[in-house]
């Protein structure tokens, strides 16, 4: 059984990455001012993400690591390698 008044009010939450429209329904305490109606009838609090594990690039799998770009660190430490030399 839960204490009362030391645990927080976990209830179903709907969050919506906006990049592709995946909906997660999740056990949140987060406060929302927005609601949606399901498919199945019930109305929840809506979190509206700008991305999500299913639009960010780590997870999707097309992230470009540094190395693969030509070596732009290298290419910038050359470049100005000389400014430092005369300060």
């Amino acid at each position: 059984m839960a204490k009362e008044g030391i645990h927080p009010n976990y209830r179903d939450v709907v969050f919506v990455d906006q990049s592709n429209g995946a909906q997660f329904i999740i056990r949140s305490t987060v406060v929302t001012k927005e609601s949606i109606k399901l498919d199945d009838g019930r109305e929840l609090p809506l979190v509206k993400l700008e991305t999500s594990s299913e639009s960010h690039p780590f997870y999707t799998g097309t992230q470009k690591s540094v190395d693969s770009l030509g070596g732009r660190v290298e290419k910038f430490r050359n470049k100005f390698a000389n400014l430092r030399k005369k300060a």
